[in-house]
């Protein structure tokens, strides 16, 4: 050993006497083998001793400048050092640990990670290796750019504040994971994101509501008092607790707690008094069964606390707490959106949002809509004036200028259509139809010149009623009475007729021209469209009448939309309008149709009565979504006037057309083997004008 430590001090004696040349240093393996050998041994601090040595000899012949890959700015000051003759001729312990690897040599163990900090990992040696060989010992300039370069380092990773609307999303997700139960996980993602869920005097409120700990909940309202917009929000949400608390004792049979809650708590806030009349009234609850059933009240339990809660957050700024369920109530509005912009959409959706991907954006394809002839029925043999579908959607009838009345059988699974009964003897031709609410029954009118009306049995193919008052009078137009048990008739020589179903008359209106019919919802109210550019509201019970529509030109026909709000008028020379018949102004007006003087009928249709569709004399059937007046479709086949269209209400994506051309189309979605022939599975539906 002894020897082996003077080999060391001899080797380390030549290579300080050597500026430049010299002899090599031993193998790097072998050196290290030498030191573990030497551990231990009684000649240990010799070889230590020469080691010292090596260190010093390599600090004061050191010429050469390093490239170790530090960070830029550690690299500078080093160049800036030697450049000032810094650690030549000096015994520095700081250059022997930047300086200890030279261009083009292997670097410490472990290397130099990807973004050029140097690793500082240790194999278990407390040397470090060279590439010519040489063992260097620790030195404190190691510890010394190691704090340099961590300090840099943590600045780099110094977390970036987070933006008003990025804290938003993480407390959305936090609320949305701690619906889940993911409590842990909430708790990471606060810590880690620097948020917070809600303010710590929201969070002891909620868990005093979910605990029952009524006193406690009210004294977080005061602390909550600062933090509230509205100064009277504290009284509506003290009512509401003391409510939940006095069911809770009146379930628990704590009649005398109850009843002092409501006198000594409740009475006093002097809010809502016809809500405590009605709690007083509870007090007669026999049983707890009985409570919860009057009280339309889940019972003493978590269900009916987090209903609780969630009428209380309203109360309180979104910053304090957020309004329960948020980040679903956002995705659904999302999804509502989408749909509501879809040019296509024809069908109903569940609401929920299990029931659509959130991954997708929601598109509906023009393949899906009904653009294509699914059937043609040639059965009539003249112009083919009206068609109507009934209300249930199970049948269609077609009036035609050859004097009949054809009743076609919907097929509710294959959509096609196939003949049923043929109503025969209407001499003037049929022009107009309407389906009683039932759909047992149908009345069918002639053109100008017909002073008669057919009211036929259609379940039966027999002619009920043959109704004509005068010969001179023209019925053109008729309208069911919701009960089903009366309606309106009419036509351009004044006549204005309510009957019944046996042709009786019940009330007439004196010197009304009427165009086009239709009763309101409420059972009341007439409107008629007349020879005055106008549609008025008529009253047959106190005979009273007022103008609802103006327009500046001859109205042609119009319809009214389910909910009795929307009508659609066809004007002469304008096309197609539509009018809010509530706020009594005109929506918006569609383009594209070519509308003469020519009757041309026109409806809403669709899921929802999202569409609007009509015929036109240019031979087209023209579509729109309601909200846009640029058509979505022209559909093309017809090779005559285009008189009358129909929606079924029941199958949103099935519409008949009736044509001067004698023919009635049936339109569809696309055929299952061309719809697979789009231009692609989506298109887009989000351009819709407006």
């Amino acid at each position: 050993t002894a020897a082996l430590g003077e080999e060391t001090l001899a080797s380390a004696s030549s290579s300080s006497d050597s500026d430049t040349g010299g002899a090599s240093p031993p193998p790097r393996k072998k050196h290290r083998a030498s030191a573990a050998e030497g551990v231990g041994e009684p000649g240990a601090s010799t070889v230590l001793t020469g080691l010292s040595g090596v260190v010093l000899g390599l600090a004061t012949h050191s010429q050469t400048t390093s490239a170790i890959q530090f960070n830029r700015s550690v690299v500078n000051n080093l160049s800036s050092m030697q450049s000032n003759g810094a650690g030549q001729g000096q015994e520095s312990s700081e250059l022997p640990c930047l300086n200890s690897a030279q261009n083009g040599e292997s670097s410490l163990a472990g290397g130099t990670h990807s973004n050029g900090l140097l690793s500082n990992t240790d194999n278990g040696n407390n040397s470090v290796g060279t590439s010519n060989g040489s063992s260097v010992g620790p030195c404190v300039g190691t510890s010394t750019a190691s704090m340099a370069l961590n300090s840099e380092v943590g600045s780099l990773k110094k977390k970036k504040r987070l933006s008003q609307a990025e804290e938003d999303v993480i407390r959305l997700i936090g609320q949305h994971l701690h619906g889940l139960g993911l409590n842990q996980t909430v708790d990471l993602l606060m810590q880690e994101s620097g948020c917070r869920l809600e303010h710590p005097s929201a969070t002891k409120f909620r868990n005093h509501v979910m605990e029952g700990e009524w006193e406690k909940a009210e004294n977080d309202l005061n602390e909550l008092r600062a933090l509230m917009h509205s100064p009277n929000a504290i009284v509506r949400m003290k009512f509401l607790l003391l409510q939940q608390k006095y069911l809770e004792y009146l379930e628990d049979g704590k009649v005398l707690e109850a009843l002092q809650v409501l006198r000594g708590e409740l009475t006093p806030l002097k809010y809502n008094t016809d809500r405590i009349h009605v709690l007083s009234g509870y007090l007669m609850c026999s049983h707890a069964e009985d409570l919860r059933a009057k009280a339309e009240w889940e019972g003493k339990g978590t269900a009916s606390r987090c209903r609780l809660l969630d009428k209380l957050q309203t109360y309180l700024p979104p910053s304090v707490m957020l309004p329960p369920r948020r980040l679903h109530t956002l995705l659904k509005q999302a999804v509502e959106l989408q749909r509501d912009r879809c040019l296509y959409h024809n069908t109903k959706m569940d609401n929920s949002l299990d029931s659509v991907s959130l991954l997708l954006d929601h598109v509906c394809s023009r393949k899906q809509f009904p653009c294509y002839t699914q059937q043609i029925l040639t059965e009539h043999c003249n112009e083919v004036w009206f068609c109507k579908f009934s209300n249930d959607g199970t049948k269609l009838a077609t009036g035609s200028k050859d004097t009949t009345v054809i009743i076609w059988q919907v097929d509710m699974e294959s959509h096609q259509l196939k003949l049923l009964r043929t109503l025969e003897g209407h001499a003037y031709g049929v022009s107009y139809l309407a389906w009683s609410p039932d759909d047992t029954y149908l009345i069918a009118c002639g053109p100008d010149d017909c002073s008669e009306l057919w009211l036929w049995n259609i379940q039966t193919g027999e002619l009920r009623t043959k109704m004509s008052q005068s010969h001179e009078d023209s019925l053109t137009s008729v309208a069911w009475n919701p009960d089903g048990k009366r309606f309106v008739t009419g036509g351009q020589r004044g006549q204005f007729y309510q009957c019944d179903l046996d042709g009786n008359l019940l009330d007439s209106w004196e010197g009304v021209r009427v165009q086009c019919l239709w009763c309101l919802g409420d059972g009341r109210t007439v409107l008629a469209s007349d020879t005055h550019q106008r549609i008025r509201g008529y009253n047959f019970e106190d005979l009273t009448d007022r103008n609802i529509v103006q327009e500046d030109h001859p109205i042609m026909s119009f319809t009214v939309s389910k909910n009795g709000r929307l009508a659609l008028l066809n004007v002469a020379t304008q096309g197609v309008h539509l009018w809010d018949l509530q706020d009594r102004v005109l929506v918006r007006k569609y383009q594209g149709v070519t509308q003469g003087f020519y009757t041309i009928h026109s409806c809403f249709g669709g899921h929802n009565e999202d569409f609007i569709a009509s015929g036109s004399e240019d031979h087209k059937v023209y579509i729109w979504h309601r909200r846009g007046e640029l058509p979505i479709a022209e559909l093309t086949g017809h090779t005559r006037t285009v008189n009358c269209v129909s929606w079924n209400p029941a199958v949103p994506g099935l519409m008949a057309s009736a044509s001067d051309d004698g023919t009635v189309r049936i339109w569809g979605p696309a055929p299952f083997q061309d719809s697979q022939e789009a231009d692609g599975p989506h298109e887009n539906c989000s351009n819709m004008d407006s």
